[in-house]
């Protein structure tokens, strides 16, 4: 039986939560995004281990609006300097990344009902 550690998404997702951290000098703006992308990780983890299809929607639907979440704060500390264009581009792809490989879990979900 998988875990969700062997999820592609997790592993993902976890990747994108340790390069968001050193991002900002802001304090503020560091957490915030630092907590959108463990948050990405840990309802993907929840989303998995919940034994109904409902619950596991409803976590796999909370990490891709995290992905969001971690897409605009990207914007904004590009817009204000904090992060260079390409630290942007490598993150905002990845976050992109981890949200379809989450729209692939909600799918897989679907495809069971």
């Amino acid at each position: 039986m998988m875990t969700f550690e062997q999820l592609e998404a997790w592993r993902e997702a976890k990747a994108l939560a340790v390069r968001a951290k050193p991002l900002a000098t802001d304090f503020g703006l560091r957490d915030q995004i630092q907590r959108a992308a463990v948050s990405i990780m840990s309802n993907i983890a929840e989303g998995y281990e919940r034994m109904h299809i409902l619950e596991k929607r409803q976590f796999y639907n909370a990490a891709r609006a995290s992905c969001g979440e971690v897409r605009s704060q990207l914007h904004l500390l590009r817009e204000i300097g904090f992060i260079r264009d390409t630290d942007f581009v490598l993150l905002a792809d990845k976050a992109n990344r981890v949200g379809r490989l989450t729209s692939g879990l909600l799918r897989s979900i679907e495809n069971r009902r």
